[in-house]
């Protein structure tokens, strides 16, 4: 745990190394989130409920995913990739530490980084233009614990399609494939709730709902009781899938591996 505990250090000063970043991104998701939250309140213009979630639920959700965002990196991410792509893998690979376990345990290192420095202050500014939603005590603990299991989902799918650099030597097509599904999928462009009938009900089903839908969802109190622990044990269940993929793709690429150029 000691290995974990620092490489996960090391995962928060690397970001905490460039502060202008940080507000950079402070600024850009307050911006977002002022444009999103007024598009979809034009939703509301003639009716105040739209698949369960009245005005403030819809506002309260617009300024968590932006909160959020960077917490659980829904963007593109491609570091692995590039190690595989110029070789830097076989290195990793001979060191005495698994890839998937130090890529976990820095993006559980990084991600408090992102949640403390870059998502607070944007949801404060939310707070002081519009009415938003106060959880409970238990509903804000549960909140935490969701979004923690959401990062280790959202790192066991980055990493997955990563590992297509084994075989691809451009992943540009899989990654631009994936950051659609994330985006979409997610949550993270409009709730899912707002989808009609079958398409929520696929959407909600798939592991990309348990990276932004399910907490924000929680902090909202959609959930209760059994309902909340199931919520967050299908997300611990979607994350154990994708860790076991990946596992598994490793363990095929790196019979396979070609170092380009020699």
């Amino acid at each position: 745990m000691r290995l974990d505990w620092e490489i996960a250090k090391r995962g928060w000063r690397r970001y905490a190394a460039y502060p202008w970043a940080t507000v950079a991104g402070i600024f850009t998701n307050t911006i977002f989130g002022f444009i999103q939250a007024y598009i979809l309140l034009a939703v509301y213009r003639h009716r105040t409920d739209v698949g369960g979630y009245d005005v403030r639920d819809t506002v309260t959700y617009v300024w968590l995913a932006q909160a959020i965002l960077m917490t659980v990196y829904v963007f593109g991410w491609q570091e692995l990739a590039l190690r595989i792509r110029d070789g830097s893998i076989a290195t990793d690979l001979v060191r005495p530490l698994d890839p998937q376990r130090y890529w976990l345990a820095y993006d559980l290192g990084r991600a408090p980084y992102h949640f403390v420095f870059r998502g607070f202050l944007p949801f404060v500014f939310g707070a002081l233009v519009f009415r938003l939603h106060t959880p409970s005590p238990l509903d804000a603990v549960a909140f935490l614990v969701s979004l923690a299991v959401a990062v280790v989902v959202s790192l066991g799918f980055r990493f997955l399609y990563n590992l297509s650099a084994f075989w691809l030597v451009d992943i540009r097509g899989v990654m631009m494939v994936s950051l659609s599904l994330s985006l979409f999928l997610s949550g993270m462009v409009m709730p899912l709730s707002f989808f009609p009938g079958w398409l929520g009900e696929i959407a909600h089903a798939l592991p990309f709902a348990s990276i932004v839908q399910a907490p924000i969802d929680i902090w909202l109190g959609k959930h209760h009781g059994a309902a909340l622990a199931g919520v967050i044990a299908l997300q611990a269940f979607w994350a154990l899938v994708f860790l076991g993929l990946g596992r598994l793709a490793l363990r095929a690429g790196s019979r396979k591996l070609v170092i380009q150029g020699g």
